[in-house]
């Protein structure tokens, strides 16, 4: 924005500087050539008076050769001629006579106003000495045009300058709007960055810029106080009611299994279907437990070996699956590493096995693989069981979202918060030869932002 804001105002000054200083130059440059030329012809009338009292009225030169004389002196070239165009009087130097001066004299002598042509620096100007139709004589003077070049360079290099001020005058002038206006609006959107991230203690600065700009500020930052308000208030209450019921469940979970010691019969299997809502009921409670403190998590990253944490967490459950009928292996891959925040790729590997080896059928398989991908380390955990519908993918990482979920729910909610809050991403495929597949995506070297948005 700054450049745009900087770029913009620069074009619309050259354009005004434009518009305005050079035709004042050419203006003044017309002047300067008028006023010139009005002078040269006012000292060739003088010379052409006194060449006119010597012509008709047969007076002596001596008036005449003065003037002459002054032109010499001023630097002018002259030359009188009389009615036949010869040569009477001039000055030493020669610039007045010749073929230009000639036919300037055959002109005038004709009672036709010349037009005066510049002659290898020089300008020529031409009067009659005496009547214009009738002339006694005519005056040829040529003067310098370096005086009137050296004005026209005065005025042109002022205008220059003028310019060259103006406009870095505006470049200056321009950098600082630009980052006045721009400055700010770049830090805001820094701060909702963060904001979105998950920073939610974030607060944008309500000092700098325009009115618009700090009222924009402090709206952000009323929106970012009542949202973490929110969360803050949210994450509360599900851990403190989750908290909470731990303790009467425990309880309760005890005094049916008292009562299951005695019972027989029907009450037997009424008290044994109890304890076993009493005991997914803990697993719930568990769980919103668990979301409750990936939500809060804010992890500084470090590097974590990918694949020895793969190979670690196959071999804690390949007792688990062995158990349950479920082949679970790990594929070997480079040796990788990803930035993220301690223990969470293991709760993460958990999560995933877990409900891998409760989805697959008896004599099921459950893979594990890593590699890199895109610059980023690549996991997935393959399973061949029933799989997923597209409607079930779609909200398997909401809480409570998936309606074909086998337990609580929350284990992929569980993943998406430990994957995303780290800066990578998570999604579902279909495994090829049937059954799911979860991908996650995580920022390899520590530092690394995220790599992808979340798809599913």
């Amino acid at each position: 924005m700054t450049r745009r804001i900087t770029w913009t105002l620069l074009a619309l000054t050259s354009v005004l500087l434009a518009l305005a200083v050079v035709p004042l130059a050419v203006s003044m440059t017309g002047r300067e050539r008028v006023a010139f030329r009005d002078d040269q012809r006012a000292a060739t009338r003088v010379i052409a008076a006194a060449a006119e009292e010597h012509l008709s009225d047969r007076k002596p030169a001596t008036g005449m050769r003065r003037e002459l004389e002054a032109a010499a002196r001023a630097g002018d070239c002259a030359a009188v001629y009389d009615a036949s165009a010869r040569l009477l009087a001039s000055t030493p130097c020669t610039a007045a006579q010749g073929r230009e001066a000639e036919e300037l004299v055959e002109d005038v002598l004709a009672g036709r106003e010349p037009e005066p042509p510049e002659d290898e620096g020089r300008l020529l100007a031409a009067e009659p000495a005496g009547e214009v139709r009738q002339p006694d004589g005519a005056v040829v003077l040529a003067r310098s045009a370096a005086p009137l070049d050296a004005r026209i360079a005065t005025i042109w290099g002022w205008s220059a300058a003028i310019g060259a001020a103006g406009l870095a005058a505006s470049v200056v002038l321009s950098v600082r709007l630009a980052r006045w206006v721009s400055g700010p609006l770049s830090a805001l959107d820094a701060s909702a960055r963060k904001l979105g991230e998950g920073a939610l203690d974030e607060r944008a600065d309500v000092d700098g810029g325009p009115p618009e700009v700090r009222r924009l500020a402090a709206t952000f930052n009323t929106m970012a106080a009542r949202t973490e308000a929110l969360v803050h208030g949210h994450r509360a209450v599900v851990a403190d009611v989750s908290h909470q019921l731990r303790t009467p469940l425990a309880a309760l979970r005890l005094r049916l299994d008292l009562l299951a010691n005695g019972a027989e019969g029907d009450t037997a299997a009424e008290l044994a279907a109890a304890q076993e809502e009493i005991a997914r009921l803990s697993r719930l409670v568990d769980g919103l437990l668990a979301v409750a403190r990936a939500e809060q998590a804010t992890p500084r990253p470090t590097a974590v070996r990918v694949d020895e944490a793969v190979a670690e967490r196959v071999a804690a459950w390949a007792p688990v699956a062995e158990e349950r009928g479920v082949r679970l292996t790990a594929t070997e891959g480079p040796a990788l590493t990803a930035a993220l925040g301690s223990g969470h790729l293991e709760q993460i590997l958990d999560n995933l096995i877990a409900n891998a080896v409760d989805a697959v059928p008896d004599r099921g398989s459950v893979t594990v693989d890593q590699r890199e991908a895109g610059g980023a380390v690549r996991v997935c955990v393959r399973d061949n069981g029933p799989g997923m519908t597209a409607e079930a993918k779609a909200v398997a990482f909401r809480r409570f979202g998936n309606p074909e979920a086998g337990g609580t729910g929350l284990g992929l909610a569980i993943v998406h918060r430990l994957v995303t809050v780290n800066g990578g991403s998570a999604w579902l495929e279909d495994t090829p030869s049937g059954g799911l597949t979860v991908v996650l995506d995580l920022p390899s070297g520590p530092g690394r932002g995220p790599s992808k948005a979340w798809r599913h």
